[in-house]
């Protein structure tokens, strides 16, 4: 099997967390469905989604615009996992599995900035 490139290992990781956020807040309380789970979704489907469309992009400062969405939807991801751990509607090995997820993607989405600020 063929090694993954960065930007593929990147997406890949990208649609585990939506795939396992999605799993976890199937289970929130239905009070919580125009809120918090609501949110938490758009949010992770944003870090995602804006990581594909400035790829998508022809020029590097469109798609250093579309990266810092990207990850400050992962940002806004984090502290909803984090308040959903606080309010018990993800349990401790949830919480630290998306919390230990998001920090990679987030280290991998820095890098990427980091690099695009040089050029």
């Amino acid at each position: 099997m063929e090694e993954k490139n960065f930007h593929g290992q990147l997406r890949e990781l990208m649609d585990e967390y939506v795939q396992k956020v999605y799993g976890c807040t199937k289970k929130f309380p239905r009070e919580e469905i125009f809120g918090v789970t609501s949110q938490l979704r758009r949010a992770t489907l944003s870090v995602v989604l804006n990581y594909i469309e400035g790829y998508a992009r022809q020029r590097k400062e469109v798609l250093r615009n579309f990266i810092e969405i990207s990850y400050g939807s992962l940002k806004e991801s984090a502290y909803l996992i984090s308040f959903s751990y606080t309010q018990r509607y993800v349990n401790e090995a949830e919480h630290a599995e998306l919390t230990a997820l998001g920090d990679r993607i987030g280290k991998m989405l820095w890098g990427i900035l980091t690099g695009l600020k040089k050029k």
